[in-house]
C-alpha cells in the first residue's frame, strides 16, 4: 500500500489540483476584504504565511459580510448563525474571529426591548404597536404631539418626565394602541413599562386575597418605572378596589413622582362620577374626589378622536 504522504504529494502535484489551487488562490486574493486585511498587515505577512492561511482566507470570503448574502437572520449562511467573520493575525498565523452581525444586533435589541415591557391582560396584537402605525388625522394630532413631547423629554430610566397622559375618547379609536406604542418607544431607551388592562386586573385583585398574592401584585404595579392603566372606568368598581387597590397604587406613584399613563372612555369629570358610586350604589363623593386628585396630579388630559377602528 502506498504511504499516505506519497499519495498526498502525488495529488498535490497533479496538474488539475494545481490549476484549482491557483484559481482558488486568485479568487481569495481578489476579495476586497482580504486585500484590506493584507494591506493592514503588509509588514507582518509574506507569501508563505498567505499560503499556510489560504484555507482560512477562503473560509472568510465564502461567508456573508454585513449580511450581504443573507435574506434574514433565520436564513443566515455563516458558520455561526448571526455572526460574521473577521480576519485576524495571531502569532504570525492567519485566523478568523466572529462578531455579531447587524441582523443579530437588531434581533437581540428587539428581544431586549420586549423584555422591558410587561403586559397584564393586554391583547397580543396591541403589544406590537408602533408610532409609525398610528393613523394620523387632524383630530388625533393633539394626542400624537403630547406623546411626542413626553418621549422627547425621556432620555433614559433615570430621566423621565414626572407626569404622564390621560388619553380619553370613544371606543376603538386607538387609545390602547397608543399606550403600547409609547411603551415600545420607551423600551428602546431601556425604560421598563407595565401595561395593565384595568377591568381584568381588578377582578384578579379580588381573587388574590384568597391566594395571598395581593400585596405582591399591587407592589409590582405601583413600583413600575412607567405604569400604563388601560381602560380605567370600564370596571365595576367597588369601594375596596377603588380605595385599597387603585388608591394605593396612585398614592405611591404620586409620592415617588413616577410617570403614569391612563386611557379611558370617560373624561375627568365623567370618571369622577363613575368613581363616586360603588357597586352597592353608595355615593362617596369625598373618596372619589381623593382618587381624582391623584389622577390629576399624575396625568395631563388629552382627548383622542377619530373613527372606531374595530369596525
Amino acid at each position: 500500500m502506498e504511504p499516505i504522504s506519497e499519495t498526498l504529494k502525488r495529488v498535490v502535484n497533479a496538474p488539475a489540483f494545481s490549476e484549482r489551487y491557483g484559481e482558488m488562490r486568485k479568487e481569495v486574493l481578489a476579495h476586497v476584504g482580504v486585500q484590506k486585511f493584507l494591506e493592514n498587515h503588509a509588514d507582518e505577512i509574506d507569501a508563505p504565511t498567505i499560503d499556510r492561511g489560504l484555507h482560512k482566507l477562503y473560509e472568510y470570503i465564502d461567508q456573508s459580510h454585513d449580511c450581504n448574502k443573507c435574506p434574514s437572520l433565520d436564513g443566515c449562511i455563516n458558520h455561526l448563525k448571526g455572526f460574521e467573520p473577521n480576519l485576524v493575525l495571531e502569532r504570525g498565523t492567519i485566523g478568523i474571529s466572529y462578531t455579531k452581525c447587524r441582523s443579530k444586533d437588531i434581533h437581540d435589541n428587539k428581544r431586549h426591548a420586549s423584555s422591558l415591557i410587561h403586559s397584564m391582560y393586554m391583547p397580543k396584537e396591541v403589544m406590537q404597536a408602533t408610532l409609525d402605525g398610528f393613523e394620523l388625522d387632524d383630530s388625533r394630532m393633539e394626542a400624537f404631539r403630547a406623546v411626542g413631547d413626553f418621549l422627547d423629554q425621556a432620555t433614559g430610566p433615570d430621566n423621565l418626565p414626572e407626569k404622564g397622559l390621560y388619553l380619553y375618547g370613544q371606543f376603538g379609536i386607538g387609545k390602547s394602541y397608543l399606550l403600547s406604542a409609547v411603551a415600545n418607544e420607551l423600551a428602546e431607551i431601556n425604560v421598563k413599562s407595565v401595561l395593565v388592562f384595568v377591568p381584568e386586573f381588578m377582578r384578579e385583585m379580588k381573587q388574590a386575597i384568597g391566594d395571598q398574592t395581593l400585596q405582591e401584585k399591587v407592589d409590582y404595579v405601583k413600583k413600575a418605572d412607567v405604569l400604563m392603566l388601560d381602560d380605567i372606568g370600564a370596571e365595576a368598581m367597588s369601594s375596596w378596589t377603588r380605595d385599597e387597590v387603585l388608591g394605593t397604587i396612585l398614592h405611591y406613584r404620586m409620592s415617588e413622582k413616577l410617570p403614569t399613563f391612563m386611557s379611558s372612555n370617560f373624561s375627568y369629570t365623567e370618571l369622577e362620577y363613575h368613581l363616586t358610586y360603588s357597586q352597592r350604589g353608595e355615593k362617596e363623593d369625598l373618596k372619589a374626589a381623593r382618587i381624582m386628585e391623584r389622577i390629576r396630579a399624575l396625568t395631563s388630559p388629552v382627548k383622542l378622536d377619530g373613527r372606531n377602528r374595530r369596525n
